[in-house]
C-alpha cells in the first residue's frame, strides 16, 4: 500500500462550479481511505500556519472538475470548523487558523466536487496557541 504526498496551493475547480448532481442519479461508491498524519488528533500546536498531510490509498488525485465519475478519483476538501478552507488537488499543504480548538475535516469527493456514498472522510481535533 502506498502514499502519495504531494506539495499544492489552494485551487478552485477550473473556471466554474460544478452543478448539483442529478437527484435520481446515484452517487458513486469509493473504496478509497483517507487519513491524517499531521496534526496528530488532539495536538496543540504554536502559531497559526498549521501544516496538513493526508495519506490517501485506493484513490488518486485529478485536477479536472467533471461529471464523469469513477470510484477511484475526485479532489480533496479541507475544512476548518465546517467551513471549506482549501479544494485542493494534493495531499500536503499549509492552511491558517486562529488561536484556539478547531475540528480538521479532510474529505475525498468525487470528480464533480460532490461526496462518494458513503463519505470519504476523516475527522480531527486541534488547539492552535
Amino acid at each position: 500500500m502506498g502514499f502519495v504526498l504531494v506539495v499544492v496551493a489552494g485551487c478552485g475547480m477550473r473556471g466554474k462550479p460544478a452543478a448539483a448532481p442529478a437527484v435520481n442519479q446515484p452517487r458513486p461508491r469509493s473504496t478509497a481511505t483517507l487519513q491524517i498524519l499531521e496534526p496528530l488528533p488532539g495536538s496543540v500546536l504554536a502559531g497559526t500556519k498549521v501544516r496538513v498531510r493526508l495519506a490517501l490509498s485506493g484513490g488518486r488525485i485529478i485536477q479536472e472538475t467533471t461529471t464523469r465519475l469513477a470510484p477511484d478519483e475526485g479532489h480533496i476538501h479541507l475544512l476548518v470548523d465546517g467551513q471549506i478552507v482549501s479544494m485542493t488537488y494534493g495531499l500536503d499543504q499549509e492552511v491558517e487558523v486562529a488561536k484556539g480548538a478547531h475540528l480538521l475535516q479532510a474529505e475525498y469527493v468525487a470528480n464533480d466536487h460532490f461526496p462518494f456514498n458513503p463519505r470519504v472522510i476523516v475527522v480531527s481535533t486541534i488547539v492552535v496557541q
